[in-house]
């Protein structure tokens, strides 16, 4: 089992500010197996030469897919290259309105990871896990939020089956640009009440629930 964790929004809480989101989402897409992940791999690729770069020089062109700045069209076309079987998409939302000002940003980015990643059914995972998390960190926080994610999974993975986590620049890996797409489409309808592209692909969407951290009865799936 192969898991790409990326996120939309951002963890500011001065709402003062005029770019500050209100929401945070983490999402994962889980590739059941290598060749799922390889699929995305293709779809990523044939989609930046048929439609991002095509006719542009080599070396001119753009670098990666991103949610933010991807069209709609080139969205749909990404998706139509894509295996219909072998992968999902798990996501947690949360509004930072319910937040304390002095909230740890460092810890809230582990817990909320760790809340999704832990809803995956980690223990039907082949031969081993891999944890894909796009490279936001530096060394000693990575090696924090490794060492950290580990111990909360020690006791849903059979103990036979290694866990490996990398965290990777998103311009060199498929399945982070894959999973910065997903994410942005959940950000948007949750954000904004966007859901052009979210419709797109709806129904792959496994898990998506909201966090609600001082109401945990609330803690469930959301179907807004």
């Amino acid at each position: 089992m192969i898991i790409y964790l990326d996120e939309s929004g951002d963890l500011g809480l001065d709402f003062s500010k005029a770019r500050t989101t209100r929401k945070f989402v983490i999402t994962l897409l889980v590739c059941e197996d290598h060749s799922a992940s390889e699929a995305f791999r293709y779809a990523v690729r044939r989609t930046m030469k048929n439609k991002i770069n095509r006719g542009k020089k080599q070396g001119k062109g753009t670098e990666e897919l991103k949610g933010a700045t991807t069209t709609l069209a080139v969205k749909e076309y990404f998706f139509r290259n894509l295996p219909s079987t072998g992968w999902h998409i798990y996501s947690v939302i949360l509004d930072k309105k319910s937040l304390p000002a002095h909230t740890s940003k460092k810890r809230l980015y582990s817990f909320l990871a760790r809340s999704i990643v832990e809803r995956v059914p980690l223990h039907d995972c082949g031969e081993s896990v891999t944890i894909v998390v796009d490279r936001s960190q530096n060394a000693a926080d990575i090696a924090v939020f490794n060492d950290n994610l580990i111990r909360d999974l020690e006791g849903l993975i059979p103990l036979d089956i290694p866990v490996y986590i990398s965290h990777e620049p998103s311009h060199e890996n498929a399945g982070l640009q894959a999973v910065d797409l997903f994410s942005w489409g959940i950000f948007r309808k949750h954000e904004a009440g966007d859901t052009d592209w979210y419709a797109s692909y709806s129904q792959k969407v496994e898990l998506e629930f909201e966090y609600y951290p001082q109401d945990n009865k609330k803690d469930g799936p959301c179907y807004a």
